[in-house]
């Protein structure tokens, strides 16, 4: 709807998780060459945690490509709301291989078989798990189980753990430590920063199309963060619908106010994108950094009606 006006080619914060967009901070890359080398070197299980929208399905996406460029046999279990029968019958759905009885010692021997296939071939099995915080125990008995299925050197079947920060809780129960202790690699996405909020933004735009003329002002930006607090999903939720409203009034770059706008619209103002209730102290950072835009913008517009302002600045902020 706005791409012509900003000179976009597609929607650069579109909210599914295009491996395309994925932003390398130092977490990033390290989280990814973490999960590339242990599968790499068949370390059998990698756990990857972050919070709520800080990148993980985005990053996993990545590391599909890579995996399928890789030739590597994968199988991506996107739904954890499944009992033990179902988990087993996504797997090897996924995997392409067929078994008769749903009888679950008939369905390991048969995955069994098929990873010894693989290892005999020099080939690369991965199973990826996400949203596993919210695996029931006995799901997450049964993938522990999987890790025994081995060679006397090396792991037959990769895993990949993903999820929530609820998730690290979870494995620290007591029933769960067999599980923990098998873990041999722990990634993380976390939080953009203030300058990684800036980068990121700029190297979304760049990838849709964005010729290099500011679609973003800088307080815009400054003002992005501070609602978003860096998580990558809030960050393009305020981005799209500031892009949305700068379109609608016509205004080139997209002015803080707008995202001041939307951020109140979506109760950004209230609640902090962790969840949760924005503490006192935040609140009123967040009040003073609004009326700090508010009397700049108000001394601007005194500017403009005075001579104390040169003609080619007014006309650059009209």
């Amino acid at each position: 709807m706005y791409g012509n006006f900003f000179g976009l080619r597609e929607n650069p914060f579109n909210v599914n998780p295009d491996p395309r967009y994925l932003y390398l901070t130092r977490q990033t890359q390290e989280a990814l060459a973490g999960l590339t080398y242990g599968i790499q070197n068949r370390k059998g299980f990698i756990l990857l945690t972050g919070e709520v929208g800080t990148g993980k399905t985005t990053l996993l996406n990545r590391l599909l490509d890579w995996l399928h460029g890789q030739k590597v046999r994968t199988a991506f279990v996107f739904n954890s709301r499944l009992d033990c029968p179902e988990f087993f019958d996504f797997i090897m759905s996924d995997f392409d291989i067929s078994c008769e009885s749903q009888q679950k010692s008939q369905m390991l021997m048969k995955l069994n078989q098929w990873l010894l296939e693989r290892y005999r071939a020099g080939e690369t099995a991965v199973l990826i798990v996400d949203e596993a915080q919210n695996l029931s125990l006995d799901v997450l008995e049964e993938i522990r189980l999987l890790t025994n299925l081995e060679t006397a050197t090396e792991k037959l079947l990769q895993i990949v753990l993903t999820g929530q920060p609820e998730l690290d809780e979870k494995l620290k129960l007591p029933q769960l430590r067999q599980l923990r202790q098998r873990i041999t690699l722990r990634c993380k996405t976390a939080p953009l920063t203030i300058e990684e909020t800036f980068g990121y933004i700029s190297e979304r735009l760049h990838i849709a199309g964005a010729n290099g003329d500011p679609i973003f002002s800088r307080e815009a930006v400054q003002t992005v963060y501070l609602y978003s607090r860096g998580i990558p999903r809030v960050v393009n939720l305020l981005c799209e619908h500031a892009l949305i409203n700068a379109y609608v009034d016509h205004l080139r770059p997209v002015p803080a106010h707008l995202v001041e706008e939307v951020a109140r619209e979506f109760q950004l103002d209230e609640l902090d994108p962790a969840g949760g209730q924005i503490p006192e102290t935040r609140k009123s950072n967040l009040t003073g950094a609004q009326d700090l835009l508010e009397n700049l913008d108000d001394l601007l517009s005194r500017l403009r009606q005075s001579d104390l302002l040169p003609s080619s600045a007014r006309e650059r902020k009209q």
